[in-house]
């Protein structure tokens, strides 16, 4: 399943500069689809927050 990025920043609880800011940094892989739209594959996203260490906090 493929989502925007508003979809993502919902699904994820985060906002969409949060859900950008990831896609520039390359910690969430992105596919432009058309000139514009950006997507998201759901399974990849929940990978990409999975991933990221804690930080004992």
């Amino acid at each position: 399943m493929y989502l925007s990025i508003e979809e993502a920043a919902e699904v994820m609880s985060l906002s969409t500069k949060t859900i950008r800011r990831r896609i520039s940094d390359g910690s969430i892989p992105a596919y432009r689809c058309g000139r514009r739209n950006i997507r998201i594959r759901l399974d990849e996203l929940e990978a990409a927050f999975r991933r990221l260490p804690s930080t004992g906090h």
